[in-house]
Formats: structure tokens, C-alpha cells, sequence
């Protein structure tokens, strides 16, 4: 253990400055710069571990779909507790270097790497639906995930192409909806993540008793992960600043004496406005980084079942993967990076309230 990572995270916060192509040739495995003259090298981002990450962290926060195919109708309201849980591949690398880990109780010093991460991430949500008529049907949501200092949120729209029907041929087919959500998360500045899905269900209320009603359903959805990461130090337990010796900007009245480099042709100073290192080096300066894109795709198949009585409802979904994540892509990178990475599958719960 080592005091590496930011003071009381959580031990399933990000963690992605470890992931780096090159780990032990640019950083100790506390955080700290390899000072090592003789291997030494800049840290150079691991970006398709960072694919990968985001994969999963974006099944996670994806948006659920939690309802079945009729709507909540015209004045309609709907309001739920839901709790899912999301499968991960926890022995993954990209999960263990890629999150913060426990700290170690007798020291208190953050995890230099997460030995044992969670095999499922539990995303915990308020939500809202309110009808406005003509098949119309608005969202809104709000959850954590436990065990991080994650917070999602966002909304949903949807339209119910065919419901209600109780007599005649209508009376016999299932309701229709097509409807689409966004989500996104605060409370890391390691990454921001944004998801779009587009879902499509049919559903069919079965009345069971006076006032009780089992409704069960079946969906598709394509979902749009957006990942990018902020500027990354890789070696968080080195102070670029100090490791110099800063002493200002290679400029007019503060030349970076004694470096040939900073030298043209004719003798004449170059004034660059680079670090001036009096007695150190200026190599951490570089071991910032900033991972690639991550734009990826899922496809996914939802299962749901609902249970009514008068105003209570109480309904679970099963959500797992159409095809395997890699075939899911359009881009050869993507595909290349999520080769082989397996199918996921969530498990949704909800205890709400129609009025």
C-alpha cells in the first residue's frame, strides 16, 4: 500500500492514471516518476484500456427502460425507487489498475491497486414519469452508485404508438412505444460520460384480479457511449513543480541558461516560455496525459415484468447483450480494442407508486 491516489476516494472511484502502456519504465507503482536515468521514459496512455473502461462504466449508467410499453396517460404520474445491478468484468485489468481500491486499515494509505474489485456496480435511482396525452410520456432521473463518488443523471422521452386498446382487434394486439434517454455523471474529474440510448417495447397488461394488473414486456435498445478523460498526471505523487526546482518561464529577464538547445545558429537565446529548472528536471511536465475518445455502441435486450395493484407497482427487468460488445462497433479501432470483451447483463428492480 501507498498514499498514491486522492485522499478518501472510494474503492470503486477511477483510477486511470495507471493506465499507461508503459507502467514501469515511467512510474513506481505509489505514483511516483520513475527516476531511474537509466529506463526512464514518459508515461504514454494505455487508450484502449480507456475503451474498454468506459464500456462498462456506460452499461452501468445506461439508461434502463424500466417501464413497459403504455404510458402513464394523460395526467398520468408515476414516481419509483429503482435499484439495479450491473455486471462487470471485474478481473479485468483495466478494473483493477483502472479503479482507486480499499485503503489499508492499519496505515490508511490508498491502494496502489484494486486486488478486488466489485463484480457488480449498483446503481440506485429516483424516478419520474409524468403522461401528457396522446401517447406523450416525459422522465427524469437521479441515482449514485455506492462504493464511488459517482452521480448519475438525466431524462427520458417517449411516445406510445399504440395503447389503450380494450375491445376489438385493438383490444388484442400489444401496446407499441419508441423512446429514447440521456444519461451523464458528476463527481469524478477523471473522466466525463455521457449515454444515448433509442428503445423500442411492446407490452401487455394481463388484468389478474379487480384492481391488479401483470404487465410483461419485451425491448430493444441501441445505446451511444460517449467517454473522454480530463487531463491526466499519471504520476499524482510527484510534484512536477517541485521535482524541477521551478524558477519561472524560459522568457526576457529569465533565460534558461546553460542548455544548448535553447541556442540557434547565431548564439542568440531562445525564449520558449518552458519550465527553467534550477538544479532539476523538468520530464514530469510530460507525464500528463489525455486519453482518445471513447465513442462506442451496445445493443441490448430487455425483458421486464410489472405488477400493479391499484396505485403500488412493483416490477423487475433483465437487460443482457444482443451481440458481444466488439461486433456492437462501426469503427475498426473500437472494434480492435473491445475484441473478446464479454457480453454484460443487469438485473433492474422498482417499487413506485401511479397516480
Amino acid at each position: 500500500m501507498a498514499a498514491s491516489s486522492e485522499a478518501q476516494a472510494e474503492p470503486m472511484d477511477p483510477a486511470i492514471e495507471r493506465l499507461v502502456t508503459n507502467g514501469a519504465a515511467c512510474r513506481t507503482d505509489a505514483g511516483a516518476i520513475n527516476t531511474n536515468p537509466g529506463s526512464f521514459e514518459v508515461c504514454r496512455a494505455d487508450n484502449a484500456a480507456f475503451k474498454r473502461l468506459m464500456n462498462q462504466w456506460g452499461w452501468v449508467i445506461a439508461p434502463s427502460a424500466m417501464h413497459s410499453a403504455r404510458t402513464t396517460g394523460f395526467g398520468g404520474f408515476n414516481l419509483s425507487l429503482e435499484m439495479g445491478i450491473h455486471d462487470i468484468d471485474q478481473d479485468k485489468s483495466y478494473w483493477k489498475e483502472g479503479t482507486q481500491g480499499p485503503r489499508d486499515p492499519s496505515s490508511d494509505k490508498a491502494s496502489i491497486r484494486n486486488s478486488s474489485p466489485d463484480s457488480t456496480l449498483n446503481l440506485y435511482s429516483v424516478k419520474i414519469r409524468k403522461g401528457f396525452g396522446f401517447g406523450l410520456e416525459l422522465g427524469g432521473q437521479f441515482g449514485f452508485i455506492p462504493q464511488t463518488s459517482i452521480i448519475s443523471g438525466g431524462a427520458d422521452v417517449r411516445m406510445s404508438l399504440l395503447e389503450g386498446f380494450r375491445t376489438g382487434v385493438g383490444g388484442i394486439l400489444p401496446d407499441f412505444a419508441v423512446g429514447g434517454g440521456v444519461r451523464t455523471i458528476t463527481g469524478t474529474p477523471q473522466f466525463q460520460l455521457t449515454v444515448a440510448a433509442l428503445d423500442m417495447q411492446i407490452s401487455k397488461p394481463l388484468p389478474i384480479a379487480d384492481s391488479q394488473v401483470l404487465t410483461p414486456w419485451v425491448g430493444y435498445q441501441y445505446v451511444w457511449i460517449f467517454g473522454d478523460s480530463g487531463l491526466i498526471d499519471t504520476t499524482p505523487a510527484t510534484d512536477p513543480v517541485g521535482f524541477c526546482n521551478y524558477a519561472g518561464p524560459n522568457i526576457p529577464g529569465n533565460p534558461d541558461l546553460g542548455r544548448p538547445d535553447k541556442q540557434d545558429d547565431q548564439g542568440n537565446h531562445i525564449y520558449d516560455g518552458q519550465p527553467v529548472c534550477r538544479g532539476g528536471s523538468p520530464v514530469d511536465f510530460n507525464n500528463n496525459v489525455v486519453f482518445d475518445k471513447a465513442r462506442l455502441k451496445r445493443q441490448r435486450l430487455i425483458f421486464g415484468l410489472n405488477y400493479r395493484y391499484e396505485m403500488v407497482t412493483v416490477g423487475g427487468e433483465f437487460i443482457t447483450d444482443l451481440v458481444d460488445p466488439g461486433d456492437a462497433q462501426s469503427d475498426d479501432a473500437s472494434k480492435e480494442a473491445l475484441k473478446g470483451e464479454s457480453r454484460q447483463w443487469s438485473i433492474v428492480l422498482d417499487l413506485g407508486a401511479m397516480f
